[in-house]
């Protein structure tokens, strides 16, 4: 079983900054592709970043230039540094590994964590 925990999440001022943590805990052989998602209220999760297991990156259009997505595969930690944060960037975020375990693949999630974005 593979666990993963975000954290980081928080009230910010518009403007602001924070850094989203995810470690990923378990039974884990490899973890391919990692990222993050998000969901505000009343909306579908979109996709905001992945990075594969060699460090490639993509982004959302409306976070380039002020997120950025890392991962330490020693620690299989996925992070997210976001900042000129915007109200509209208020949502639960989520993450996801792609974790190869006992010969099989899985698509795991965290629970979410709450940033909001607000004067």
């Amino acid at each position: 079983q593979v666990q993963l925990v975000e954290s980081g999440g928080g009230l910010v001022q518009p403007g602001g900054s924070l850094r989203l943590s995810c470690p990923a805990s378990g039974s884990i052989f490899s973890i391919r592709n990692m990222g993050w998602y998000r969901q505000a209220p009343g909306k579908q999760r979109e996709s905001v970043a992945a990075i594969t297991s060699g460090g490639s990156t993509n982004y959302a259009d409306s976070v380039k230039g002020r997120f950025t997505i890392s991962r330490d595969n020693a620690k299989n930690t996925v992070y997210l540094q976001m900042n000129s944060l915007k109200p509209e960037d208020t949502a639960v975020y989520y993450c996801n590994a792609e974790v190869v375990m006992n010969g099989a693949l899985y698509d795991c999630w965290g629970q979410g964590t709450q940033v909001t974005v607000s004067s």
